[in-house]
This record gives C-alpha cells, structure tokens and sequence, in this order.
C-alpha cells in the first residue's frame, strides 16, 4: 500500500500522530455540522445516550451539554478515538457522566433496549453492512427511542468522492439508502432532513 493510501485510511481508522491531530481537526471542522444535526431532535431529554463511532468525543459533549440529566457511552473500534473521547469529555468522565469504550458497531456488547438515544456522526460509511449494523442499533435503543444518523456526505453531490475512491471500505449512502436500510432493521418511522446549502442530512429514526 502507497503512503498515500496509508494516509487516507487513517480516516477509517485513526492511529497515531496522524490520527491523533486529524481528530482533533475533526472535533473543530464537523462541530456546525454535528450541532445542525442536534438541532433536528425532538425528543425528550434522554437518560441513555449511546454515540456509536465517537471520534474525537465532541459531538458527544454537545449531546451531554444539551441534555444535562443524560449519561453517555461512546464507542469507537479505535484505541485512540476512545482515549481521545476520554480526554475531550473528562470534566463528564470525572463527573460519572460518560464513559468511552472500546466496541463494534457490527457486534455491539451493551444490553438489549438501554439507551433512550442513539447517534452516529460521520461513522457510517466505514460500517460492514448497513442493514446488519442498523439492527445492532435497533437492539440496543429502548422501545419508543430514537436514532439520530448524521452525514456531511449525502452520496449526491460531489463532495466526498475524492475520500470515497481513496479509503479502503468507504461508502457513501444516499439519504434514501439509509432511509431503506433504517426501515430493514426494524425502525418504524424513519424521516430525514437535508441543510439547504450543503450535503449534509440527518436521519432520524423512532423504534
């Protein structure tokens, strides 16, 4: 594999001094994005929060910032993204709000109808099987719960392409696809919504 390659996959799977920095440039470049996708929920305040695919952790501190009653669990398949979620929420760790574990969405060991809410920022398109991954979730949110799918790239526009081609494993999903593949696993009523402006949509699924 050419050290391009190596470079670009580090976004599936980050590693590293690369990964670490690329993380943190993550947390600033998708917070707009991650907060637009916030913004469409309408729930009740949640008890349960589960991020799958946590990243850099920002997102998930904006969820416990919004919901001050709320525990979160983060889960990431990389090491560093655990550690780094730790690291970014630690004023929540340390207050016995949040945890950040080590897990895979394909086969999520949490207990079955736990979390009130579920989100998944900018992660699915390196999931192995959307349908399959989706009934991990459907599994794990609480009867009447909800699951919130947000994604800069909407497998419409141009925009991320370039990343597509380059990054072992990457799919991008049109908001369509993951409507279909949200309703296959079990989600009763699915809706989306897409930003005016730029490639972003979010779906939101009620169980």
């Amino acid at each position: 594999m050419v050290p391009c390659k190596r470079f670009y996959n580090i976004f599936a799977k980050p590693k590293g001094c690369l990964g670490r920095l690329l993380l943190r440039g993550l947390n600033a470049r998708h917070a707009g994005m991650g907060d637009w996708g916030i913004a469409h929920l309408d729930v009740e305040p949640p008890q349960e929060i589960l991020d799958i695919g946590s990243g850099g952790g920002r997102h998930l501190h904006a969820l416990l910032t919004r919901y001050p009653g709320a525990y979160g669990t983060a889960v990431d398949y990389a090491p560093l993204a655990v550690r780094m979620t730790r690291r970014f929420n630690r004023a929540y760790v340390k207050a016995g709000r949040c945890v950040s574990i080590l897990g895979d969405v394909s086969d999520l060991t949490l207990p079955a109808g736990k979390f009130d809410l579920v989100t998944a920022f900018e992660t699915i398109y390196f999931w192995p099987g959307l349908i399959t991954c989706f009934e991990q979730v459907a599994r794990v949110v609480k009867p009447g719960g909800t699951f919130l799918v947000v994604n800069e790239a909407d497998g419409i526009a141009s925009a991320g392409r370039f990343l597509e081609k380059r990054v072992d494993a990457m799919t991008l999903y049109k908001p369509s696809e993951v409507e279909e593949a949200l309703r296959a696993a079990g989600f009763s009523k699915v809706t989306s919504v897409h930003h005016n402006r730029r490639p972003w949509f979010a779906a939101i699924a009620k169980k």
